[in-house]
């Protein structure tokens, strides 16, 4: 038998027992050398085989590691250019979104599939753990008054240099720290908006900046989004042109919930849309700093010449949400920004502020980084690969360029609000896809997170989660498909989510 014949039987023969799960996402496989012994056959033949799997993606080598798991290869297709109404509407559904996220039991945190928890577990986290408790014995009374409006000088410092690993250069003092990235948002919505204004938003669009839309008294208007390019920038523009635009918010890097990175191309042909509209953009970046891919994407505010964008972002996505530590570069508009922040929530807890600039000082936020971009990658491969193996036919799902939210999209006549009711009893849950839009739409998608370990009550859950999805698919002949509906009445209860 040949050489390169026999290389081929090992490929084969690796590349089977990943798809059967005996080597999981981000398992190591044996070294070559043992590789080799097991199989009878020379290094060479061991190496030409481990090299076939990483040419296919399935495998991948590590410095002074060895070769990893990376994901089984599926071809699910991504979910489809949305559709929604592009007219500005009142946004709705805080009674579902309040669902999502009040009540949660330690078990459902525990699968965590529903909300925005990154990974609270960690290793790299533990000099973090080590630095708040250090703050906390070592305070004086000095720590317990009143920080800075903008917040701790030290701090912003270390922001403006994560930010210009972004490509957007900034003086500390161009930066207001603010409550978790949520303030920094409603901030910047004050900042640009009047009640009963419009403001045009990538769809499906985070649930949090819908709320604020709804509190605020202002309208969404929802433009076409791409699953790998982002938001049409021609309907974008044609939006523009018929409606009076006060506001664009959009997150173009790592978005959630689709997960895609616009190119540098599209970022910089938005930020000059926006200036020959004189429209300012609000970037929400909270999940820029997880791009899988090197080097860190450009934001948006990288090509702002003339101050339009307010970039918002935190660490709530990449070391603990429980911090509620945010920041907001507003541009053109910091001495308003500052004014907003007083009279919101005045100045910012000092102890965590403190504990996070030294962390950051240190370089154990870039190591944590790095652990978490290799990790979340992983994670996505192995989900897509669940989501692929135990979710109804048709299924479609997103490719996140990183962090650890999935976006699936399944046929028309699913109900992503029916299989939260169906699945209070395993206690599981999803975040369902009407929470998402103003109008209510992606009634037949759903997100999940992606974030804690892949173990075997995880993958039990995602399992029962798409046995659940087909049950009810088979229960739900297409002629008889349940409509979206619009008036938030009882039928349209989540309860049960987590």
């Amino acid at each position: 038998m040949s050489r390169t014949k026999r290389y081929e039987q090992l490929r084969d023969l690796l590349a089977e027992r990943i798809h059967q799960g005996v080597y999981r996402c981000g398992d190591r496989l044996p070294s070559v050398r043992q590789w080799c012994q097991q199989q009878g056959v020379s290094m060479t033949t061991a190496q030409a085989s481990f090299a076939a799997l990483e040419a296919e993606g399935l495998i991948e080598a590590r410095p002074r590691s060895g070769y990893f798991v990376t994901a089984p290869v599926n071809n699910t297709p991504l979910p489809q250019r949305s559709q929604p109404e592009q007219r500005p509407v009142h946004v709705s559904r805080w009674a579902q979104v309040k669902a999502l996220v009040v009540g949660s039991s330690p078990q459902q945190i525990r699968h965590a599939l529903a909300n925005g928890l990154p990974d609270l577990r960690a290793r790299t986290l533990l000099p973090l753990q080590r630095l708040l408790t250090q703050s906390q014995r070592q305070a004086s009374l000095t720590h317990f008054a009143y920080d800075s409006l903008a917040g701790d000088a030290e701090l912003r410092h270390q922001i403006t240099h994560l930010m210009s690993h972004s490509g957007c250069m900034r003086h500390q003092d161009d930066v207001v720290v603010t409550t978790g990235c949520q303030e920094a948002l409603a901030i910047a919505l004050r900042l640009l908006t009047q009640p009963g204004d419009v403001v045009a938003v990538d769809s499906p669009a985070f649930y949090g900046a819908m709320q604020m839309l709804e509190a605020r008294g202002l309208k969404a208007l929802e433009i076409p989004t791409d699953a790998e390019h982002g938001i049409s920038l021609g309907a974008l523009e044609l939006a523009l042109e018929q409606w009076p635009v006060k506001a664009i918010m959009v997150t173009p890097t790592c978005n959630n919930p689709l997960g895609y990175s616009m190119d540098d191309q599209r970022k910089k042909a938005l930020v000059e849309l926006a200036r020959r509209h004189d429209v300012a953009i609000i970037e929400d970046d909270v999940y820029g700093d997880l791009a899988y891919a090197a080097p860190r994407p450009r934001s948006l505010a990288a090509f702002d010449e003339d101050g339009r964008v307010l970039l918002c972002s935190s660490v709530s996505k990449t070391l603990l949400p429980g911090l509620r530590l945010g920041w907001l570069a507003p541009g053109r508009y910091r001495d308003r920004a500052l004014h907003e922040k007083y009279v919101s929530t005045g100045s910012s807890a000092t102890l965590a502020q403190s504990a996070v600039a030294e962390f950051m000082a240190r370089g154990h936020y870039a190591r944590h980084l790095t652990a978490m971009r290799r990790q979340y990658r992983l994670h996505r491969d192995q989900m897509r690969a669940w989501v692929h193996q135990y979710f109804p036919e048709g299924t479609r799902v997103s490719v996140p360029s990183g962090g650890f939210m999935l976006w699936l999209e399944l046929p028309e006549r699913f109900d992503s609000i029916a299989l939260n009711q169906c699945l209070v009893e395993h206690q599981l849950g999803v975040a369902p896809g009407p929470l998402f839009s103003a109008s209510g739409k992606y009634q037949h998608c759903l997100r999940l997170n992606f974030a804690s370990t892949l173990d075997d009550i995880t993958h039990a859950a995602v399992r029962t989660i798409g046995d659940c999805a087909r049950e009810q698919l088979a229960r739900r002949p297409e002629s008889k498909a349940i409509r979206i509906r619009h008036d938030g009445d009882k039928s349209s209860s989540t309860s049960g989510l987590i």
